[in-house]
């Protein structure tokens, strides 16, 4: 209750003050007249008139100003369109004291003239008033007579004392007005309360985000949106963010600063990653993909797609798509014919199971860095189809390595999972089974290679993200496997960021290097499910039910990103790490994918999945047959 005392206080000070000044300034007014246009010796009207006159003045007022709620005006964040307002609220004072003050007594004795010193004398008080207030807790007094935008939301400003000074100073050169109407700060670094930043108070730390939020929708008849900035966005703090303003129903946004002037954009799911979003150094990649020729399969696909935007932003001769979605090449085609016209590409149908159409395509092209990104990756899916998942996840990558050598491209990359460490799956026994036989293929050549595990990207077709989305749209349940299951996640520029700093890093000829990104701790996906529940403004198992399925067919509680035996190195790229494997003879691994793939085109899974197994080193699984009869 304190808040809504202290909001409550604050109201009555603020319409004394106001409706004190108003008596005074008719007083004066009266007074002034009298001495000025009045006879010395008698007063030109009865001496009663002062005092009724102010009174009937005073009330006149406090009906206007609480019309016009000028009562709910916060001092210290008064400006231009608040000064508008009670010159508005003046006027209409004065509409109202003239009836009144004629029904009364036909205004017999009032000087007429006193009204029009009162007013001007009023509006002086109270703007005085108010710029006294300014100074005393801003120290900018004619932010009174400063203009704001009419579209500017009222928000509170969340965030670490260099974020929110940054951003308040960011949005006050903004060349059209700041995007928000700062009512005050959260400081979530311990910074205390009343402490100014760039002449905005520090109102509280995190816990106290309700209560200022309960004062302020007091004051202002509304709950003001909340707007996170710097270590507010993290995943330390953005749930409980979320909660707070779900129980309100708050909008939350998230303040770029990365741009010349401040700008609100929507929270993201990348907001709740446990770590700061991963952001390009574009020198090494700029130097790798400029005047060089790109050959991307699965150029149609979330990873794919966005490889082709980043690296047609940086100057390459060629880039040549490959996909065989007719619908996903089709869309990667038109954006680089829209947004580069200039630029030589070509837009290849085909499979990457087809080992002549991918030679005979690469031998055209000639590329010297070749990223393959076509895959099957859908878990349940795959567990169902197991022979499909070996003939692109495994055949693929092999043919497309194989026609790197073919055409003599410099550097090969290929895109893995954190799914293919100790699987217990088909897809990731397919993913681990590729590293092996691209390792084995390439070895002693003298292309670079590269190999990059991911983590989950959010809002990649077929992830959780754009599900929970869905769900939530429809009115829920939103579906959640268990409520202790864990994934690493990172956004599909992170993942992008991966591959070509992975293939930049990569100079030695005839070398392979495995890479991973230091995706911080695993997200709980029913954390995840809950915030995103919130981001929309609803409360979790109110207003959206959360259900929990069980493990799908293989589905693991967690995931990691090496093997225990697996050393990581740091790069000289911050956040990237290289996976050193213990130094043994790779395997002779050509021969097992020969003869698992024919099981594979002859659809013989019972043959083809434990010969999967003894090829990434898992002991056979007796129930396979009965694993792979549903989905789940």
């Amino acid at each position: 209750m304190k808040p809504v005392y202290e909001a409550r206080r604050a109201m009555m000070l603020t319409f004394g003050f106001d409706m004190l000044v108003a008596f005074l300034a008719m007083l004066t007014g009266i007074e002034a007249r009298w001495r000025l246009f009045g006879e010395f010796t008698t007063r030109p009207f009865p001496n009663h008139i002062p005092l009724t006159a102010s009174t009937i003045f005073m009330v006149s007022a406090m009906g206007a100003f609480l019309a016009l709620h000028i009562h709910r005006q916060v001092w210290r964040h008064v400006g231009w369109p608040d000064a508008l307002k009670i010159i508005q609220a003046v006027s209409f004072s004065a509409l109202i004291f003239i009836p009144i003050m004629f029904l009364w007594n036909r205004l017999d004795g009032f000087p007429r003239a006193s009204l029009l010193i009162a007013l001007p004398l009023w509006i002086s008080m109270l703007f005085a008033g108010r710029m006294l207030a300014l100074l005393r807790s801003t120290n900018r007094p004619f932010q009174l007579f400063q203009n704001r935008r009419k579209d500017a939301p009222r928000a509170i400003l969340i965030g670490d004392e260099n974020a929110l000074a940054n951003a308040l100073r960011q949005m006050e050169r903004a060349p059209n007005g700041p995007p928000v109407h700062v009512l005050g700060l959260i400081e979530i670094g311990g910074l205390a309360p009343g402490s100014v930043i760039r002449g905005v108070t520090v109102q509280g730390s995190l816990a106290d985000l309700g209560d200022r939020l309960d004062l302020l929708n007091l004051r202002y008849g509304a709950y003001p949106w909340i707007a996170a900035v710097g270590e507010a966005r993290a995943r330390a703090n953005m749930p409980a963010i979320l909660a707070v303003a779900a129980e309100r129903g708050s909008k939350v946004m998230s303040i770029a600063t990365a741009t010349e002037d401040a700008q609100l954009e929507k929270v993201r799911p990348a907001d709740l990653l446990g770590r700061r979003e991963r952001q390009i150094d574009i020198a090494p990649i700029e130097k790798l993909v400029n005047g060089a020729r790109l050959f991307i399969t699965g150029a149609g696909g979330t990873i794919g797609a966005e490889l082709v935007r980043q690296c047609a932003a940086l100057g390459p001769k060629q880039i040549t798509l490959f996909d065989n979605s007719e619908y996903n090449l089709y869309e990667t085609n038109y954006f680089l014919r829209s947004q580069y016209p200039d630029l030589e590409r070509r837009a290849i149908l085909g499979d990457v199971r087809d080992s002549q159409r991918l030679t005979q395509i690469m031998a055209e092209t000639q590329p010297d860095i070749i990223i393959h990104a076509a895959a099957l990756k859908h878990v349940p899916l795959m567990e169902a189809n197991p022979c499909e998942a070996i003939l692109t996840n495994i055949g693929g990558a092999a043919n497309a390595a194989r026609a790197a050598l073919a055409c003599k491209a410099k550097r090969f990359v290929l895109i893995s999972t954190d799914k293919a460490v100790e699987p217990n799956n088909v897809m990731g026994a397919t993913k681990r089974a590729s590293e092996i036989i691209v390792s084995d293929i390439t070895a002693g050549s003298n292309m670079a290679v590269s190999m990059v595990r991911f983590g989950n990207v959010l809002g990649s077709s077929g992830s959780v993200v754009p599900r929970f989305e869905q769900q939530i749209l429809s009115g829920g349940p939103v579906t959640v496997t268990d409520k202790n299951v864990t994934r690493f996640f990172m956004t599909v520029e992170e993942a992008v960021y991966l591959v070509l700093h992975a293939a930049a890093g990569q100079s030695d000829a005839g070398a392979t290097g495995l890479y991973v990104l230091d995706m911080g701790e695993p997200v709980k996906v029913q954390d995840l499910a809950e915030a995103m529940i919130r981001m929309k403004g609803l409360v979790p198992q109110m207003d959206i039910k959360i259900e929990h399925i069980g493990l799908r067919p293989g589905d693991k509680m967690h995931e990691t990103l090496t093997y225990d035996e697996e050393q990581l190195r740091p790069t000289e790229i911050d956040g990237i790490h290289q996976v050193a494997p213990p130094e043994t003879a790779a395997p002779n691994s050509e021969l097992a994918v020969e003869t698992l793939l024919k099981f594979a085109q002859s659809r013989d899974h019972e043959k083809a999945t434990p010969l999967l197994h003894q090829l990434v080193g898992l002991p056979p699984d007796d129930k396979d047959t009965a694993k792979h009869a549903s989905i789940g």
